[in-house]
């Protein structure tokens, strides 16, 4: 009865010592594989997030810009706090969405971005750069997880996930679901 107890007691052991590296591997292998680049700036007692997508402007997302569709680009942005022994818990996510409709009667890109469904900004321009970095790069020093209790001298990191749509056969997106992914890792210290 003992000798089970013991080897029951080693069975969780080793597998909880499994699932930690399991766990510790798959983060490796994602910041490893990200092609968002993601810049946590603790300050204040919050932290402000930069991002960009390190995508070129391909001849398929022209053409659907140029075409009249409405193209957003939504980026998932989590707040997590590590953990060596369990599951990494969220404290906080927000959603950053990016559009740009091209008119072609006026030959003006609209460009938008609302965070959470609350709109930040809309205005046009009639420079495809600018509203491709609208959608790719203009992301600095969000405020996106304001009164988020975070302890102080833990370790915590943000994952931004991003989406495009629309999402149809015709146009061909560089990535498929979620597969564009950036990770950053950081201390937060009062």
């Amino acid at each position: 009865m003992i000798q089970s107890s013991v080897m029951v007691r080693r069975v969780v052991l080793y597998l909880f010592v499994f699932m930690s590296l399991a766990a510790q591997a798959s983060f490796a292998a994602q910041a490893s594989n990200q092609t968002v680049q993601v810049a946590p700036l603790p300050r204040d007692g919050e932290v402000l997030i930069s991002f960009k997508l390190e995508e070129p402007l391909t001849d398929e997302i022209r053409a659907a810009i140029q075409s009249g569709l409405t193209v957003k680009f939504v980026y998932k942005v989590d707040l997590l706090r590590s953990s060596a022994a369990w599951f990494d818990r969220k404290i906080a996510s927000a959603v950053v969405t990016a559009s740009v409709k091209y008119d072609t009667l006026t030959r003006l890109y609209h460009i938008a971005r609302a965070v959470d469904g609350r709109m930040e900004f809309a205005e046009t321009t009639p420079k495809e750069d600018v509203a491709w970095s609208t959608l790719t790069r203009d992301f600095a020093r969000l405020s996106l997880f304001r009164g988020a209790s975070l302890e102080a001298n833990a370790e915590y990191y943000v994952k931004v996930r991003a989406n495009a749509s629309p999402r149809n056969s015709a146009f061909v997106w560089p990535w498929q679901g979620d597969d564009a992914v950036g990770l950053a890792k950081f201390t937060f210290i009062r």
